[in-house]
């Protein structure tokens, strides 16, 4: 009996200590653990709040000394307004391509910048207004140059990319587009700003100085002929689903002739965006920029030799287009939200905001 006893003492005993193992072996597993569907939806969560928006208006020998306290001002004023316009896009929901049209829309409507209201003047007295834009999810482009009538040349420029077959339409025949698509043609005169035909009348004084039939003067040292290369606006961002877009518009060089193209209209080099690495848009010496593909090789220089976008950019900027004996700069940003605002000038009007609205805007090289 007394065994019996024991024997039933020493169950009890081993079925209690196994459960209470049991509870232990239970309790170890539910704790949560982060499964590769759990990191998944972190990065998720992450990329869907993630955004930025990057602008430029134009780089080139811009100083403090030569610079009004109200003139500085109203340059500080419309670029936050500008990318407060495609912040809200963004942070809405909105596309990128949507952010990048809208933001350049109110650099163009503005005599402020070398693009839409405010483009140069030809040698021949005449506006002519180059635009592109790209979409980095599918790779789609459009661009529009030497336009006369159309106040937005983004807008036409994004109406060849999602209307048409084609990337880059030109002159009359893209102002026939234009009127085929509901575009309204606005007089040549909408775009007559006195200041800007001061500038006209003063390069060609210059130009007399120099080769007198303006054969060589697009490429002249002088700074002040440089300088009449400048002033182009752009834009680059990143939407909450993670596409990149960027835009380029400009009235191009002061007393151009010939129908002179410049970089912002061509794809690769005043712009490109790739979902895969980054978004860019140039401002500088154009035909620089045309020769060294300078969006494009930002974004290939991340993809091929994995560095980093600020890397990629000062390479560029600082070392590939001065060594060709050109200058200027960009803005960009990256599919992780990573944002550069590269030039190798002595200013470059520019703005950023991240998802957060923290703001940053700039003039001057030393700031």
């Amino acid at each position: 009996m007394r065994n019996v006893q024991v024997l039933m003492l020493l169950i009890v005993f081993l079925t209690l200590f196994n459960c209470k193992n049991g509870d232990k072996s239970n309790a170890k597993t539910s704790i949560p653990t982060l499964s590769e569907e759990n990191i998944d939806e972190m990065h998720a969560e992450k990329a869907e709040n993630n955004f930025g928006i990057v602008i430029h208006g134009g780089a080139g020998t811009i100083l403090r000394k030569n610079m009004t306290d109200s003139l500085e001002l109203a340059y500080q004023q419309k670029l936050e307004e500008a990318i407060r316009v495609g912040h809200e896009i963004l942070k809405n929901g909105g596309t990128a391509l949507d952010a990048v049209t809208k933001t350049i829309n109110i650099m163009e409507d503005s005599p402020l910048f070398n693009a839409g209201k405010g483009a140069v003047f030809t040698h021949e007295k005449r506006n002519e207004l180059d635009a592109s834009v790209m979409d980095g999810e599918t790779l789609s482009a459009g661009a529009v140059s030497s336009v006369t009538r159309i106040k937005n040349p983004i807008n036409l420029a994004l109406t060849v990319m999602t209307q048409s077959q084609h990337v880059m339409l030109s002159g009359t025949g893209a102002e026939e587009f234009a009127a085929l698509k509901g575009f309204e043609l606005v007089d040549p005169s909408y775009f007559y700003t006195e200041n800007r035909m001061q500038s006209l009348l003063r390069t060609q004084e210059r130009e007399k100085q120099t080769d007198g039939d303006g054969t060589t003067s697009f490429f002249a040292k002088d700074p002040y002929m440089k300088d009449s290369k400048f002033g182009t606006v752009g834009c680059a961002a990143l939407d909450k689903n993670g596409n990149l877009a960027a835009g380029t518009s400009t009235g191009g060089m002061t007393n151009k002739r010939w129908n002179r193209i410049g970089d912002a209209p061509i794809i690769g080099a005043g712009t490109y965006a790739n979902n895969a690495t980054c978004a860019v848009s140039s401002t500088g010496w154009g035909e620089y920029f045309i020769r060294a593909m300078v969006a494009h090789d930002i974004s290939a220089m991340m993809e091929y030799k994995g560095v980093s976008l600020e890397e990629a950019a000062r390479e560029v900027i600082q070392e590939k287009v001065p060594a060709l004996g050109g200058d200027g700069g960009i803005v960009a940003i990256d599919k992780d939200g990573n944002v550069t605002m590269e030039f190798n000038t002595a200013g470059m009007y520019r703005a950023h905001m991240n998802a957060e609205g923290e703001l940053i805007v700039g003039i001057y090289a030393k700031e």
